[in-house]
């Protein structure tokens, strides 16, 4: 224990570490992390090329290869890059929305929600009204949510408040199957399934004044929160990916004490084509959430008669990803490649990539909790650029299975209590909400109190829910 919410697990743990491991937890989170999942940590900083630690962040659980907030940076000749490391939902994010309404305004959420759900396409396998060609999903991949702004959904001002300006500029569609190609080509624009939501939420508290007006919003603000990612494309990608990197890793005699922990040279063909793809993945769920931001701001005009460009983007952050990216380690700036698996970026005041009229704050971070529970807005911190590499959690972080979120809770009866306390709640089945039920996650605040304690994202906001969408 380094201090109260800053762990160390020491080389030795498993065999061939090449770093420590270092997670941030309460002690009152400790009850639940997972052996597994620490494990799974520990097993990550055997990987070539990895420097200083192995993260991992509060909301930490077990996961394919790497834990679910696992980040990890490596070095660019002599490290590796992972799918593992990235999950099968690629870019899988978040993103806010501020509307011109205060919360007295909003009227019957019941019937904002019914409209919602009817016009962005929700659940497992759905697929958007307007589906691309093979042509126009390449634009998209490469494009991003820029193309899809310059299709006239959205504004240009959306593609300042995204990270990375909602483009990975080294996407390439060589490496991208038929298979995941025909997969998403009919869902760019719908919400999906699992853990997915659409959320109206309140602004319900300002912690920090200047941050809050600099990210443009104010008590009692009408907000909505996007959670989604890269659909059948992004999984289809990483499985597709997952068997040549599974190849390389025995063609370059890359040691690994978990089959999933599969990786590649970052440099090597296979880490190349890899990137590529993943960029490309990554693109087109940027492209998803902006196609589904229109939608939603053509309901809102619809039904309350404020103009479209007043529903603000106050950022997108990503959760699934790896980057090239500048950080400083051991006194010299270099390019490192970071996997940030369920967990987001956190880059601190004037850093790139952080929108100038913003960049003196730092970059603003998006924590969403768990249908009935609080999300949060935050800013990124010269501390976690010290130390995850300007990485901070993603959400609260599952503690129970989904099959056993089924088998012991009532989805009904979830429905019925949430809105008692004035959420309402709208999903494809019982099934859905009883899997993602607030009792099945940690506790948002108290996930977001560790990152704040531990200085990785400081908080601004805290937003409630009114309405939901689930898939």
């Amino acid at each position: 224990m380094i201090n109260e919410v800053e762990w160390e697990i020491k080389k030795g743990f498993v065999p061939d570490m090449r770093v420590p491991g270092r997670f941030f937890l309460s002690e009152k989170l400790c009850e639940t992390l997972e052996e597994g999942a620490l494990n799974q940590l520990a097993n990550v900083a055997t990987l070539p090329g990895i420097i200083k630690n192995s993260l991992a962040m509060p909301d930490i659980h077990w996961g394919y290869g790497f834990p679910i907030g696992g980040v990890a940076a490596f070095d660019m000749d002599e490290g590796v890059i992972s799918p593992g490391g990235v999950g099968f939902d690629i870019n899988c994010g978040v993103r806010l929305i501020k509307t011109p309404l205060d919360v007295s305004e909003i009227g019957k959420i019941k019937r904002l929600i019914t409209e919602l759900f009817h016009t962005v396409p929700t659940g497992v396998g759905t697929k958007a009204e307007k589906k691309f060609s093979s042509g126009e999903l390449d634009e998209i991949m490469l494009g991003g949510a820029g193309w899809v702004v310059g299709e006239g959904y959205g504004t240009k001002e959306d593609l300042i408040r995204c990270e990375s300006n909602g483009c990975m500029k080294e996407a390439g569609t060589e490496h991208i199957s038929t298979k995941a190609r025909q997969r998403g080509m009919p869902q760019c624009g719908t919400l999906g399934s699992g853990n997915h939501f659409l959320e109206i939420q309140t602004v319900k508290e300002i912690m920090d004044e200047e941050a809050a007006s600099a990210f443009g919003v104010s008590k009692d603000d009408v907000c909505i929160m996007i959670h989604c990612g890269s659909r059948g494309l992004g999984h289809q990608v990483c499985t597709d990916h997952l068997k040549s990197i599974e190849a390389a890793t025995k063609k370059y005699k890359i040691k690994i004490p978990d089959g999933q922990l599969a990786c590649a040279p970052v440099k090597s063909p296979e880490g190349r084509a890899y990137y590529e793809a993943m960029a490309a993945s990554a693109n087109y769920a940027w492209a998803n959430r902006q196609l589904i931001t229109h939608m939603v701001r053509e309901i809102f005009t619809k039904i309350y008669k404020v103009e479209y460009e007043e529903l603000k983007l106050v950022y997108d952050v990503s959760h699934n990803v790896a980057k090239y990216e500048e950080h400083v380690v051991d006194g010299i700036k270099k390019t490192v490649c970071v996997h940030r698996k369920g967990a987001t970026r956190a880059f601190g005041p004037n850093c790139h990539d952080i929108p100038s009229d913003i960049a003196n704050i730092g970059q603003p971070v998006l924590i969403p909790g768990s249908m009935g529970t609080s999300s949060y807005l935050l800013k990124g911190t010269m501390t976690a650029m010290e130390k995850t590499f300007g990485s901070t959690c993603h959400g609260s972080g599952r503690i129970y299975s989904r099959s056993k979120a089924k088998k012991d809770l009532s989805g009904l009866k979830i429905k019925e209590d949430l809105e008692k306390r004035g959420i309402y709640v709208k999903a494809t089945s019982n099934n859905v909400i009883a899997e993602e039920a607030p009792v099945a996650y940690k506790s948002s605040s108290e996930v977001v109190n560790v990152v704040h304690r531990a200085g990785l994202s400081l908080e601004v906001a805290r937003l409630e829910p009114l309405g939901v969408i689930k898939g």
